[in-house]
């Protein structure tokens, strides 16, 4: 079977599917991860161009679950050449309008899915990934300008860029690059309402060229990262938010 096999977490909508519709397009074998949305997953599955690709399900939150759904994707693909962080939840939880509780659920699922979820899927995608293997995370502007109603989810990807850089080094002398992206606003299923309200304008006008990204933009990002090309981009990450936000 020629071609990389490339497991995509969170791959049934938004930038996920993508990034793994790109991978596809240049004969690639992707696993399609998702958490809850079969459906979604399965309209990709059928949409997909080539052959060898599959569908794998976890809560990343479960680190049991995803050793087994990694499993199950290096099985469907005859190992892992890329992984690609994507998966991530965001729950507003400004810390002067939320209860104790609802602060401490908010950040225990947000670095569950968030962070401690990648840090586990890669490390059960590197018992399977030969060298030349790329990892790649998609973390957000949020790590860098801050999330103040999110602030765990801002912390998530700020704690996802350091874990990436760490392994970068880790890593290196198994042949395996690791780098990540970091989007500002992207057209997806998780903006749709911010970008259809009042502020939708305020929104598009944070970049200078009047809109927001599209979800191809980000995926040929990571198709580049993920290249062997890349190599020397381990340990980067890409900002890709239409010079909204400059650091």
């Amino acid at each position: 079977m020629s071609g990389r096999g490339v497991l995509v977490t969170g791959a049934s909508r938004g930038i996920g599917r993508a990034i793994a519709a790109a991978f596809a397009a240049q004969g690639d074998h992707v696993a399609i991860h998702h958490r809850d949305s079969a459906k979604e997953a399965q309209s990709l599955l059928e949409e997909l161009p080539g052959q060898g690709h599959g569908i794998v399900q976890a809560d990343l939150a479960d680190p049991e679950a995803v050793r087994r759904m990694v499993d199950a994707a290096a099985q469907e693909l005859g190992g892992i050449d890329v992984l690609v962080n994507n998966a991530g939840v965001f729950i507003d939880h400004p810390i002067t309008e939320t209860s104790y509780d609802e602060w401490r659920t908010a950040w225990q699922r947000i670095l569950g899915t968030n962070l401690i979820g990648p840090a586990n899927v890669t490390w059960c995608a590197v018992q399977h990934m030969p060298a030349g293997g790329r990892v790649i995370n998609v973390s957000s502007r949020g790590a860098f300008r801050g999330e103040p109603n999110s602030p765990a989810y801002g912390a998530s990807k700020a704690g996802l860029n350091a874990l990436g850089q760490s392994l970068a080094i880790a890593l290196a002398p198994r042949g395996i690059a690791v780098a990540g992206v970091a989007p500002g606003y992207v057209e997806t299923d998780m903006t749709n309402e911010h970008l259809k309200s009042p502020r939708g304008e305020e929104i598009r006008a944070q970049s200078p060229f009047g809109r927001v990204a599209r979800p191809d933009e980000i995926a040929a990002a990571v198709v580049y990262l993920a290249s062997p090309a890349a190599e020397w981009a381990s340990g980067a990450v890409l900002d890709l938010n239409g010079a909204s936000y400059l650091r």
